[in-house]
């Protein structure tokens, strides 16, 4: 992935977010901060809530075409190939329970994943008599080509996350999906921790399936969501609860009441009655979605990726970095350590207490920016880490 550096401090984009007084805050990766122009078209949502008459047929279907269509622009993929979820494991256990499996199948994932992927797969092991693979890493990063070398030819699907949320590591999803591919493996690529934060489209990476969750770099409310299912395995899915809904038309009269047609499209797994105005979710997730068009997925990687490295490259001795040094081989966000895990808890309580908010992911601090903060922000994080571990024992980096 290129990259270009852009000063830290001349990105004009704090204004987009309510002020947070007195609040440093980098825990993006968690939850992010919406814009303050998703915060209005909530209100303009309640508002149509309160005057339901008001709302014609356009408008209560509007959103959830705007919403498919701005990830379309942001994917380089067609709107029919994306449904909206709930979140990243909502959309994985679609796939799981769409998929035709055979006994002994295999599915692989990565020790120390985020747990939607063993919450996903491990129960499929008693329901459809398949195994569920812990692939450990051989260097302290799990890599592509540890994937690669524990592919067998029962190997039906990979599922794995294209930037961790523990240490930030970028995997080289390419060379993963070429090696799949070959082996007549599927792919299904968590994208909750990359998308919005790190350009691509789904044909740069080659996955099979794509789940995120639109909290996160999306800049959406919780509940959010979405899964992208190659064009290839769309008909080729077993059948299942479907969004009577979705139906190819904005004209409620038209709607087929009696026995409703499964869409053709992947709207077909919307979450039920999720996709209307009345949503206050959705039109949320309408508004951060144009303000992350408008600004770049690439624009907000290379910032906060100069914040990250401004913060290791600075980072006082009693800490080390967590993260690849490598920017090609991380996201958006970087973690630290200190010497042992209760001295890093202890420093994030003390980053907590300073209202400099981060998270603490397996004895890791991770700080994950966005275009709201700037160096400024990162050196209050390090004035706060230098005086907490002021004669704490210095860590090999």
């Amino acid at each position: 992935m290129k990259t270009r550096k852009v000063a830290a401090e001349s990105v004009p984009f704090r204004d987009a977010w309510h002020p947070m007084d007195g609040v440093t805050y980098l825990n993006f990766a968690f939850n992010a901060a919406i814009p303050s122009v998703a915060l209005d078209a909530a209100q303009l949502s309640i508002r149509a809530k309160q005057s339901p008459h008001l709302v014609g047929d356009a408008e209560f279907f509007g959103p959830a075409a705007s919403v498919r269509g701005s990830l379309a622009t942001l994917l380089g993929a067609d709107p029919d190939d994306i449904s909206l979820t709930t979140g990243a494991g909502s959309g994985a256990a679609m796939v799981a329970y769409a998929l035709r499996w055979s006994p002994g199948d295999e599915v692989l994932m990565g020790r120390g994943e985020f747990p939607m992927h063993y919450a996903t797969w491990k129960p499929m092991e008693e329901r459809e008599n398949i195994k569920l693979s812990i692939v450990t890493p051989r260097d302290r990063f799990i890599t592509a080509d540890d994937f690669v070398e524990a592919l067998t030819p029962r190997t039906r699907l990979v599922s794995v996350s294209h930037v961790r949320f523990d240490n930030g590591a970028m995997l080289d999803v390419p060379r993963l999906a070429e090696a799949c591919r070959k082996n007549g493996t599927l792919l299904l690529l968590d994208v909750s921790q990359s998308c919005g934060s790190c350009p691509f489209t789904v044909g740069d990476l080659g996955a099979d399936f794509l789940v995120c969750a639109g909290y996160k770099y999306l800049l959406g409310p919780w509940g959010t969501g979405f899964l992208w299912t190659n064009r290839q395995h769309r008909d080729r899915l077993r059948a299942g609860p479907y969004n009577w809904l979705s139906q190819g038309t904005d004209i409620f009269s038209q709607i087929n009441l009696v026995d409703p047609p499964q869409s053709p499209t992947m709207s077909r797994w919307d979450v039920t009655e999720w996709s209307s105005l009345c949503n206050f979710n959705l039109t949320v997730m309408e508004a951060s979605l144009k303000f992350v068009l408008r600004t770049g997925a690439g624009l907000v990687h290379d910032h906060c990726q100069s914040l990250i490295d401004r913060l290791f490259e600075r980072l006082p001795p009693a800490c080390r970095v967590a993260s690849p040094l490598e920017p090609s081989r991380r996201g958006a966000c970087g973690c630290i350590e200190a010497a042992d895990r209760n001295d890093t808890e202890a420093l994030y309580q003390a980053l907590r207490k300073a209202n400099v908010v981060v998270a603490l992911r397996e004895g890791r601090i991770r700080i994950a920016p966005h275009l709201m903060n700037s160096e400024e922000d990162i050196d209050r994080f390090l004035s706060v880490v230098a005086d907490t571990t002021e004669g704490w024992t210095r860590v090999a980096h």
